[in-house]
């Protein structure tokens, strides 16, 4: 029934943070014209969690080394927004892309749908 997901960052600094994805953490992408770059991600998953505040939309992008992962960003000058935190589910931090937006990254500790065949 469906292909894919496509997800949307809003950003104060659009152009900035597809150049951090195109050449910083190296997402293949296609150009949709006029250099509006569309980014391949790796395979996904959603979860839907219940609130009882506003109901809001979250995207965090999962390594299999968080700590591994962080240390290559660092090295390519990407300043990291959050250290990591043990959340028992997983291990959190975040990076900031170039606008100033947060974005966070967790080395899931629970099976994971996109890891198996379903």
């Amino acid at each position: 029934m469906f292909s894919g997901a496509h997800v949307i960052l809003y950003t104060r600094d659009a152009e900035a943070d597809r150049a951090f994805l195109k050449d910083v953490v190296g997402f293949e992408h296609v150009d949709a014209g006029g250099g509006w770059l569309i980014f391949r991600l790796p395979p996904a998953e959603i979860a839907v969690h219940p609130t009882t505040e506003e109901p809001k939309h979250e995207v965090y992008l999962m390594c299999e080394d968080l700590t591994r992962t962080l240390t290559a960003l660092q090295e390519r000058g990407v300043e990291i927004s959050r250290a990591i935190t043990d959340e028992g589910w997983g291990l959190l931090a975040a990076v900031r892309l170039p606008s100033g937006t947060e974005l966070p990254l967790y080395e899931p500790r629970h099976p994971t749908a996109h890891g198996t065949s379903l």
